[in-house]
């Protein structure tokens, strides 16, 4: 018999500068071929699609029409019923996801019980908000991973109001940056931890939250080695 799909929590951003159109396709329809998908947002509201273009406008009008597109609260996710989490790119998540409070308490779920989780691009903002107890520390200090770079990130011409740099929140709090050249396909895994740079490194991404959770279901086979004396 097949191995039973596992779930994926698919947090993604409601804020009016909305979610990548391009990276929640790659993502979507990669994932979905392993996992049973949900999506979560904060207070289960709409998401804004951002950038779509010709080739992928009636993907998402077909997906729009299906009861899957709608998600859940985060603060209604039973976090036990998933075994990865994935963040894509998001440019509305510095807005609405770096300081919820119920998905920082998902996250430190998933770090705790080392569950893989996956964030790209703007979307790697999101893990900010995994806070301590105290509201200082932070579940993912001395983490390594990537983001967008403060260099790529001067460029658009709302930088001066982003609430969270995800280069300058990662150094500050302990963890340990990595970036390659602009639009790059760069991505670092430490751990359960997976974060993609940018929008291109989606597709690889992915394809690694995938296989680290198929590692993490086979099951041990014990040694037959034998020793002759």
């Amino acid at each position: 018999m097949a191995a039973p799909r596992g779930s994926c929590l698919f947090v993604v951003s409601s804020a009016v500068e909305g979610v990548s159109a391009q990276s929640f396709l790659q993502s979507y329809s990669l994932i979905s071929q392993s996992f049973a998908i949900q999506l979560a947002s904060p207070n289960g509201r709409q998401v804004e699609y951002v950038h779509q273009d010709d080739s992928n406008r009636r993907w998402f009008n077909e997906f729009r029409s299906k009861s899957t597109s709608t998600p859940i609260g985060l603060e209604t996710v039973d976090v036990n019923r998933y075994s990865a989490m994935l963040i894509p790119a998001c440019p509305g998540a510095v807005h609405d996801l770096a300081n919820n409070t119920d998905l920082g308490q998902l996250i430190a779920h998933f770090v705790a019980e080392k569950k893989p989780i996956c964030a790209i691009g703007m979307g790697v903002a999101a893990l900010c908000c995994a806070r301590k107890d105290d509201g200082k520390s932070w579940h993912l200090g001395e983490y390594c991973m990537t983001a967008p770079s403060v260099f790529e990130l001067a460029h658009l011409p709302e930088f001066s109001s982003l609430p969270v740099i995800p280069e300058d929140f990662i150094k500050d709090h302990g963890g340990k940056y990595a970036s390659s050249e602009n639009n790059a396909v760069h991505i670092v895994v430490d751990r359960h931890l997976i974060t993609g740079q940018n929008e291109a490194s989606t597709l690889t991404a992915v394809q690694n939250l995938i296989l680290m959770c198929t590692q993490k279901q086979k099951p041990r086979v014990p040694s037959t080695n034998k020793f002759q004396h």
